[in-house]
């Protein structure tokens, strides 16, 4: 956990809150119960309540300390939406997101009627801020009210995970889908995904114009089965003007690139080039800072 993530689809998690319940068959083989009930009982580990639901104010604030612009997965080892976190609480963590509005937030659930419940109570008719995507994850068929429940919410971004991948997802509705994830399961009690299920999801996907990403095939050794399908990989992502993934994302310059520019301003340096030309070009994260030779006051010029 933390500022770098090994999966896939994202570049980095958070995790203000930890631990979960199950609540469907996709949550079976959780690989984040697994790993967190490892710790049970260890003194002063993270997870020495194992996978018990439990609030983490004290990791509230990290996204706003991440300096470069990423992808966020939020609550890798928990749902945010769980009946046992407070509202209170879920309202923390998007002030948080509003804020840190240089990162991309991607947040799932399996609980579709307490994320649709919460955005219409946060944001009423208003979509909620481009640079938050919210999904649902489903296994088969049977999870189809989870899809419908997240295109009745004013998301700007909806991701839908279809991970583990259990069974086929027949006359699957992509209407105000901007994402399609699928992997199958892995671990040592991983079940088999098929092959025309994955075909027909992406077959669906390019009908629409929906992107889509293959995470894995999944299996106990997931390295070995990879992650290609008809002998290609598919990483396609959602992306708009405003937030787009890691570097491409747009990003407010820091204080110390204000700093920066303050000292350049007015430095000593004697050269034929103004300071406009000398410091032109300098870049923060898709963001052009240049300074005026008459007033040495920074203006903003976006790409």
């Amino acid at each position: 956990m933390g500022d770098k993530s090994r999966i896939e689809w994202t570049d980095a998690t958070w995790n203000p809150v930890t631990g979960c319940t199950k609540i469907t068959r996709g949550c079976d083989h959780c690989y984040a119960e697994r790993f967190a009930e490892r710790f049970r009982g260890v003194s002063g580990h993270p997870f020495a309540r194992g996978f018990d639901v439990t609030l983490r104010p004290e990791r509230l604030s990290q996204p706003l300390a991440w300096k470069r612009p990423r992808m966020i997965f939020v609550n890798s080892m928990s749902d945010l939406f769980h009946k046992r976190i407070p509202v209170e609480f879920i309202d923390r963590v998007f002030d948080t997101m509003e804020a840190a509005d240089r990162h991309v937030f991607q947040v799932l659930t399996k609980r579709s009627t307490g994320l649709r419940r919460y955005i219409r109570r946060r944001y009423g008719t208003c979509s909620v801020p481009s640079h938050i995507w919210c999904g649902v994850s489903v296994e088969d068929g049977t999870a189809a009210a989870r899809i419908r429940h997240l295109q009745q919410t004013p998301i700007s971004t909806r991701i839908l995970s279809i991970e583990p991948l259990l069974g086929p997802i027949n006359n699957l509705d992509l209407t105000g889908i901007a994402w399609v994830i699928v992997g199958g399961e892995s671990g040592p009690q991983a079940r088999p995904m098929r092959r025309e299920w994955v075909l027909d999801i992406r077959d669906r996907c390019q009908r629409a114009d929906v992107p889509f990403f293959f995470k894995q095939w999944g299996g106990i050794r997931k390295k070995q089965t990879g992650r290609t399908l008809d002998g290609r990989t598919y990483d396609e992502m959602p992306s708009s003007e405003e937030h787009t993934a890691g570097r491409a994302c747009r990003a407010r310059p820091t204080k110390g690139d204000m700093r920066k520019l303050f000292r350049l301003c007015h430095s000593k340096i004697r050269s034929s080039y103004s300071i406009s030309q000398k410091i032109r070009g300098i870049r923060h994260y898709g963001t052009d800072l240049h300074v005026s030779s008459k007033h040495c006051g920074p203006s903003i010029k976006h790409n």
